[in-house]
């Protein structure tokens, strides 16, 4: 792990190109409900992440780290497979 700077832009650009990925998804005239759900549990998961990198008091921060960015891993390859489903 590089640094926390790195580890928020990976965050910030993985679910970043999801939520592009997912919008190229829209269909102008029918029914965005399941294109909308995958967007918000996207925006929901970094919000997490960011929190989580953002605790204090983590007494292995190299450890928390890592579990951050394999928990990043992890909800990037579910939301993947869900706009895949699409």
């Amino acid at each position: 792990m590089a640094s926390i700077k790195n580890l928020k832009k990976d965050i910030n650009y993985t679910l970043g190109d999801i939520i592009g990925f997912v919008s190229d998804k829209v269909d102008v005239k029918g029914d965005n409900k399941e294109v909308e759900a995958i967007i918000d549990e996207t925006i929901n998961t970094f919000d997490a992440l960011i929190a989580r990198i953002n605790t204090k008091g983590v007494e292995d921060k190299k450890a928390h780290y890592r579990q951050v960015s394999a928990d990043l891993e992890t909800k990037a390859n579910e939301l993947v497979a869900k706009i895949n489903k699409i």
